[in-house]
């Protein structure tokens, strides 16, 4: 008995001794429990970050007129270094593609559009949010022709002499530039005269590509595209009243799943920065009662 009582003292003993050790174990687990990613204090971290509520990443998808291409690609360097927490898609195309791609349901939390028929479109079946649209941007509608071209036209009349054998145009239909371009011929009663030498295009980069390559002996084409380009020269610049004025308006999808970061997108598209960078490739602001 007096074996055993002595085991239990020592077992006593070493419990007493074990005691502190546990607590400090237990102290330690819960100060790791909350430095992981998933504990408290990193999550209020991350909540803080830029302002944003969440600690994850969005991506916006933003469906833009394939003339602003260039121009959108330098923004979203300069956006994404300020908000590493956003990540913006673009989806480049005609207006009028892009316009079907959503009224058809095509994810998107934006629409820039180098026209404003194909907006109005979306905002007349409320796919776009009419507190968030805006004209963003003008440009001006130029005639190009290769670079090495010996004799280039000079008006809209030379393009019915007999040299002239392609001309590129955008669709008319869903290309704004070719709608423009289809204004101004008609402005001139050169359209119809003018139908067997004229290429329509997808949009207006293809136009470009055409004549870049001399697969077209001229095309019309903005002249933001234009100024981009080794391989054109521009002949002339079509008259601003020969068309509908050139406006790029852009609008937040009224369906958009990232309402927040939508509109702040679109606030920056607005800012000094984003329009320097917009004039850098040729675009004009919009001027103030526009």
């Amino acid at each position: 008995m007096q074996s055993l009582h002595k085991n239990k003292d020592k077992l006593s003993c070493l419990s007493m001794h074990r005691l502190p050790v546990m607590v400090l174990l237990m102290v330690f687990a819960a100060a790791l429990s909350a430095c992981s990613p998933g504990g408290s204090a990193q999550s209020g971290t991350a909540s803080q970050q830029g302002g944003w509520a969440s600690s994850g990443t969005t991506e916006l998808t933003v469906s833009a007129a394939a003339s602003l291409t260039d121009s959108l690609q330098e923004i979203q360097q300069m956006y994404e270094q300020k908000f590493p927490n956003v990540k913006l898609t673009f989806n480049f195309a005609a207006s009028g593609t892009l316009q079907k791609q959503i009224e058809q349901g095509a994810p998107a939390d934006l629409f820039l559009s180098a026209g404003s028929k194909q907006m109005e479109a979306l905002v007349s079946q409320k796919l776009i949010d009419p507190d968030h649209q805006t004209n963003l941007l003008t440009n001006e509608l130029v005639l190009v022709v290769p670079k090495d071209s010996p004799n280039p036209p000079t008006s809209l009349q030379d393009l019915a002499q007999p040299g002239l054998k392609r001309l590129a145009v955008g669709t008319p239909e869903s290309v704004p530039a070719g709608m423009y371009a289809q204004q101004t011929l008609q402005a001139a009663n050169l359209w119809d005269s003018l139908q067997s030498r004229i290429v329509q295009t997808k949009d207006v980069k293809q136009v470009l590509s055409y004549v870049e390559t001399s697969n077209a002996d001229a095309g019309f084409v903005y002249k933001t595209d234009a100024l981009e380009s080794n391989g054109v020269h521009i002949a002339f610049t079509a008259a601003p009243d020969s068309h509908d004025p050139i406006v790029y308006p852009a609008g937040v999808l009224a369906g958009t799943a990232h309402r927040e970061e939508a509109a702040q997108f679109y606030a920056y598209l607005q800012t000094d920065e984003a329009q320097a960078v917009f004039e850098k490739y040729g675009f004009s602001r919009v001027s103030s009662g526009s």
